[in-house]
């Protein structure tokens, strides 16, 4: 279908004169270099895109290194532009403790909370509801044991008619699950390479024990 459109379209190599061929990988280039010259940063490209390495996004686009510089630098220029000026002011001793004291505050008994700097807890602390808590994989059990016992805690309130809190515990139970999943579908961290004792040969252990 790519080589019918460029024929029909006429397209040719301005050199040679022969017919343009595409293939539908060319439009990941296209798109890169259009996007990177038009200020989208390289980091941001490269998560849309799908590389592990940003080395490869920047691989892919066809203009030079300098041209992606002065686009990013462009781009933050027009961004800073529309900021308010007492954004870039320099913070005070108070405003620093403030913001080094809310990432001290982030590690919470299930894990990590990711919530940005001067904003609520949008679940009154109820971390397993909140999509901000990224789970520790050593808190499986603590997880597994809270799962347990909102079930639990739902059959009672179900038992004995306590209408007014099985919504609430659904959601409390809906989360812990979503918890586990999170932690059950990461991938494992890679064992550290153990190579074990090196094996010397009979002149190098008679230069060591002299």
């Amino acid at each position: 279908m790519l080589t019918d459109a460029v024929t029909r379209a006429r397209l040719v190599d301005p050199v040679d004169g022969r017919p343009l061929h595409y293939t539908p990988h060319d439009f990941r280039r296209i798109f890169i270099t259009d996007a990177i010259l038009n200020g989208l940063p390289p980091h941001i490209a490269q998560i849309i895109v799908g590389h592990q390495d940003i080395n490869v996004t920047l691989g892919y686009k066809a203009v030079y290194p300098h041209e992606t510089i002065q686009a990013h630098l462009a781009f933050l220029a027009r961004r800073r532009s529309l900021r308010p000026t007492d954004e870039y002011r320099v913070p005070t001793d108070e405003e620093w403790t403030e913001f080094l004291g809310h990432f001290e505050k982030r590690k919470v008994s299930l894990g990590t909370c990711a919530r940005a700097f001067a904003t609520p807890c949008i679940h009154e602390h109820a971390c397993v509801r909140c999509s901000m808590l990224w789970p520790d994989p050593h808190q499986r059990a603590r997880l597994a044991d809270i799962r347990d016992n909102l079930a639990d805690r739902i059959a009672e309130a179900e038992r004995e008619g306590w209408l007014g809190e099985i919504e609430g515990l659904r959601v409390s139970l809906a989360g812990a699950d979503a918890k586990l999943a999170q932690i059950d579908h990461r991938p494992p961290q890679a064992t550290p390479l153990t190579l074990g004792p090196t094996r010397t040969n009979a002149s190098e252990t008679h230069l060591a024990t002299h």
